[in-house]
C-alpha cells in the first residue's frame, strides 16, 4: 500500500491534482499549436490511448490565439507551455487553456511574473512551476549540486506567488539525469505542500526513454511523490500515455482494466505464446468491455508456456492458462475449469475475463 504524500489540491479543468486523487497521466502534442486541425487530431490520439492532461506548445502569438479553436473541439484539459514571453502566457489564459507552464529559468522578472500571476487568477486556472535543469537560471550546478539548486529555483518562484496569495499552483523539477531528478523531488516534496508533476525529462528514444522513465517515475511514486505524470520520449506521443499508464499500473497506483502476466519462454514452450500474448493485450486494448480504470480489484490474467511455472503461476491469477503441447488448461482462481485447444483459447480466455469483469 503507497502512502501519497499530502499536498493541496489543485484542479486542471476537470481534473483534480493532489493527495486523494488518482495520479494523472499527461502527454504533450508535438504538432504546431497553431496548425489546428493537426493539434486536435493529435489530441484526439492521445485522449483515445488514455491520456487525461494534454500540453501544447506555445510559441508565438499564432499558437497563443489557436487556443480557444483547440479547446473547442477537444474534452481533456489543455495546458500551455511557456517560454520567455510573459505576454503569451496571459493571451492564452484569455483564450481558455486550462493551465500555464512557465519556467523559472526564461521568465523570471517580478513584473512579468506578477502579470502571469495575474492572468491566470483572472482566468481562475492553475500555474505550473517548471523547472528544468537545462534551463535554470544563472546556469548550471556543480557535481552533486544539482538537485539541490532545481529545488532551491522552485522555493525562490514560489515567492513571487506567495506574495500574492496564489496557491493554484503545481510543480516540477526535471532533469534528464535520473538520480539528480529523483534527488530533487525528495527534497521539494519535504519543504512544500503542492502537488507534483513528476517525469525523466529529454528521456531519449523508446527504448532508453522507457527504462529511464521507469526508474524515476516509478521510485518517486512507490516513495508516495507524485500527483500526476508524463513519461518524455523522443517519439509518437502514444507511446508516452501507454507507458505511463503501465508504470502507474506496476507501481500499483492506478488500475486500468485487465494485467497480464506471461513467462519469458524457453525451450519447453510448444506453442507460439508471444503471438497469443499480444493479440490477448490488443483485443484488452481495443474493447471498451474490458476497459476497468480505479477499482480497488485488478483483474490479473496469467499466460504461461509450459507446465514449470505455468501452474502455480497460473493459480495466483483470477484467470490464467498453461499451455502444452497442443492444449491448454485453462484455471480460475485456483481451479483447473477446462481443458482447450490452443486455437480456442484465445476466445476461452476473453469469455471468462468477460464474466469475471
Amino acid at each position: 500500500m503507497i502512502h501519497r504524500r499530502k499536498t493541496r489540491t489543485v484542479s486542471v479543468g476537470n481534473v483534480m491534482i493532489g493527495s486523494g486523487h488518482p495520479v494523472s497521466v499527461q502527454s504533450m502534442t508535438k504538432t504546431d499549436t497553431a496548425e489546428v486541425r493537426a493539434t486536435v487530431d493529435q489530441i484526439h490520439e492521445l485522449e483515445n490511448a488514455g491520456c487525461e492532461i494534454v500540453r501544447v506548445a506555445v510559441k508565438d502569438p499564432g499558437a497563443a490565439r489557436a487556443i480557444s479553436d483547440i479547446k473547442s473541439e477537444v474534452s481533456i484539459p489543455l495546458v500551455a507551455d511557456i517560454h520567455f514571453d510573459w505576454r503569451l502566457a496571459v493571451e492564452a489564459a484569455a483564450r481558455g487553456a486550462d493551465k500555464i507552464r512557465v519556467n523559472p529559468g526564461n521568465i523570471y522578472k517580478k513584473d512579468e511574473v506578477d502579470r502571469v500571476i495575474d492572468a491566470a487568477a483572472s482566468a481562475g486556472i492553475p500555474v505550473r512551476i517548471g523547472v528544468n535543469s537545462g534551463s535554470l537560471k544563472g546556469g548550471g550546478a556543480p557535481a552533486g549540486k544539482l538537485p539541490r539548486r532545481m529545488a532551491d529555483s522552485a522555493l525562490e518562484y514560489l515567492e513571487f506567488f506567495r506574495k500574492k496569495d496564489f496557491n493554484d499552483i503545481i510543480i516540477s523539477l526535471k532533469a534528464s539525469e535520473v538520480p539528480a531528478t529523483v534527488k530533487a523531488y525528495e527534497l521539494l516534496a519535504a519543504e512544500c505542500e503542492y502537488p507534483l508533476h513528476i517525469g525523466v525529462t529529454a528521456a531519449g528514444l523508446p527504448e532508453e526513454g522507457i527504462v529511464k522513465s521507469s526508474i524515476g517515475i516509478g521510485s518517486l511514486l512507490m516513495k508516495g511523490i507524485g500527483d500526476t505524470v508524463r513519461v518524455s520520449l523522443t517519439g509518437d506521443p502514444v507511446l508516452e500515455v501507454r507507458s505511463a499508464r503501465r508504470i502507474l499500473t506496476a507501481v500499483g497506483s492506478r488500475n486500468f482494466g485487465p494485467q497480464i502476466i506471461s513467462c519469458p519462454t524457453c525451450g519447453r514452450c510448444q506453442v507460439d505464446l508471444v503471438s497469443i500474448v499480444k493479440e490477448l493485450e490488443k483485443q484488452l486494448q481495443q474493447d471498451t468491455r474490458y476497459k476497468i480504470q480505479d477499482t480497488d480489484k485488478q483483474l490479473i490474467i496469467a499466460i504461461m508456456g509450459c507446465e514449470v511455472n505455468g501452474p502455480g503461476e497460473a493459480r495466483d491469477a483470477d484467470i490464467g492458462i498453461a499451455f502444452g503441447r497442443d492444449r491448454g488448461a485453462i484455471f480460475a482462481h485456483g481451479e483447473v475449469i477446462k481443458t482447450v485447444r490452443v486455437d480456442e483459447a484465445l476466445s476461452e480466455l476473453l469469455k471468462m475475463i468477460r464474466e469475471e469483469i
